[in-house]
């Protein structure tokens, strides 16, 4: 990853910004880019502090726009230096804003108080919180979700943002009265004028790390600039905090080595010198039952609520820092026995005619083949066909297309949708979709790919018959295909194409 001074446009990225009051001067927040994920979430945390929210992205669209709008925060559509008048006390940047962006010159060359997403989330909210923090490329919201609902199951009323809407909250955020601040730690860039990763900012009392594998190929060079960005968050650990690391992680096991006083617990499933593991596993129709192990020791039997090897890691993860904040291995269990899981992670949307309709967030490569995996154990008498919508930035690099053809091994029957280009990419850099088709079929799963939603969602009915499960996995809407499938299905048409 590049500094902003590194860069041929350092000119624009590289500027002195107005120091930022305390928290208890700002009266009014505006943020670019507000409709995505981790912006619009900062702006419902903000608004539920008692501060006045504005923001602007370049297409209201749902369903943060619906989740904003029921806030009662307003979102003005399209890039106008004019939304910036009367300045308001402080302008939260939005990564995907280039230096050129309309509203962030505005701000830039009028020297307007200004901090990144994770910049503001520290100045707000976690300076005064015990922040415990889950990094690592897979996993995050998961674990996140996991660890939140274990500290509210118990009382201790924990803050949180995810990545992702907690089952039962049916939120991504929210504002507690306790002294924990739970937050996922992202990996990808602060801001145009702020290079380094989010989780740099938040400087963790706890912090796990689930799992390390080359992701971002869009702003990270190669695995030693990927890797390096973890040693120094591990870095962030003071002396006498907790750094949960991952031991079936050959790359996550060496971060121990890159504290400085931090104490270190491992978490895993393979190793005999793990600190916390599982025993007596058992897959169910409703998820997983294990033994949870502490120091040697098995202490409580936990119930787990949804299915597969990655989220049983996810499980420890959590318990982990959980038993580090001072609950009881009783208290995890009963912590997980009331989980009801993230929105987009292994979510049953529906059946009809038969047919089981599942979404999933997946966009990596092992994150692919994991779900499918997971898939295939907890519905273990459906054929599953597995449909896949490379849409992030990352998710269409050419360094995936490889591991992308050997993801769908598990599957019956593989979709994919072409993915498309966007003006920031170059064609030798793109993912050809027919050549991981190609690759999945070699391996022996039968696979097609369609330009979209539109085009694949006739073949895709042609093919899906009573007793399949139909697993989407997209980070993006995949232009609600989801619901259109449901509602054909629900008419007939899969008997009839």
């Amino acid at each position: 990853m590049h500094s902003a001074d590194e860069l041929s446009d350092a000119h624009l990225r590289v500027f002195d910004r107005p120091p930022v009051p305390p928290p208890d001067e700002i009266e009014s927040v505006y943020l670019i880019g507000i409709c995505g994920t981790g912006m619009g979430t900062l702006a419902g945390l903000l608004d539920q502090a008692g501060y006045k929210v504005a923001g602007s992205d370049e297409a209201a669209y749902p369903p943060m726009s619906d989740r904003l709008a029921d806030a009662g925060i307003r979102v003005d559509e399209g890039y106008d230096p004019a939304h910036l008048e009367p300045a308001p006390d402080l302008v939260v940047v939005g990564n995907a804003c280039k230096p050129t962006h309309p509203e962030a010159t505005y701000a830039r060359e009028n020297q307007l108080v200004q901090l990144s997403f994770p910049g503001a989330l520290r100045h707000f909210f976690l300076q005064d919180r015990t922040a415990l923090v889950v990094a690592g490329t897979h996993g995050k919201t998961t674990t996140t979700g996991m660890l939140v609902q274990l500290l509210a199951e118990t009382g201790l009323d924990p803050s949180f943002m995810i990545g992702g809407v907690m089952q039962g909250y049916e939120r991504s955020y929210r504002l507690g009265g306790g002294r924990h601040f739970v937050v996922e730690g992202d990996e990808y860039d602060s801001a145009y004028f702020d290079k380094r990763p989010k989780f740099m900012h938040y400087e963790p009392e706890a912090a796990i790390i689930t799992s390390m594998e080359f992701d971002h190929a869009d702003i990270y060079s190669g695995w030693d600039d990927y890797r390096a960005a973890f040693q120094h968050f591990a870095q962030t650990i003071p002396e006498g905090g907790l750094l949960v690391l991952n031991g079936d992680d050959p790359e996550v096991r060496k971060l121990a080595d890159h504290t400085d006083g931090a104490r270190v617990r491992f978490f895993g499933l393979k190793g005999g010198d793990d600190d916390v593991t599982a025993s007596k596993i058992q897959t169910t129709p409703d998820g997983q039952r294990f033994n949870l192990v502490v120091d040697g020791r098995a202490e409580a039997e936990v119930v787990l609520p949804i299915s597969g090897h990655h989220n049983l890691l996810d499980a420890l993860a959590a318990g982990t820092v959980a038993l580090g904040e001072g609950l009881s291995p009783q208290d995890v269990a009963e912590g997980f026995a009331a989980f009801e899981g993230m929105k987009r992670r292994q979510e049953v949307l529906g059946e009809e005619g038969g047919v089981l309709v599942i979404d999933d967030f997946a966009h990596h490569p092992t994150a692919v083949r994991e779900t499918i995996r997971a898939g295939r154990e907890r519905w273990p008498d459906r054929r599953l066909v597995a449909v896949f919508e490379p849409r992030s930035n990352s998710s269409r690099r050419k360094v995936f297309e490889e591991e992308y053809g050997r993801a769908f091994d598990q599957a019956a029957q593989a979709f994919l949708s072409t993915p498309i280009s966007e003006g920031s990419d170059h064609g030798a850099e793109l993912m050809d979709a027919g050549a991981v088709v190609r690759t999945i079929e070699e391996r022996g799963v039968p696979a097609r790919a369609y330009e979209g939603a539109d085009a694949l969602i006739g073949p895709l009915l042609a093919e899906v018959r009573p007793g399949d499960g139909v697993l989407i996995m997209s980070n993006g809407g995949f232009d609600n295909l989801h619901e259109r499938l449901l509602d054909a299905l629900a008419d007939g048409q899969a008997e009839a194409a």
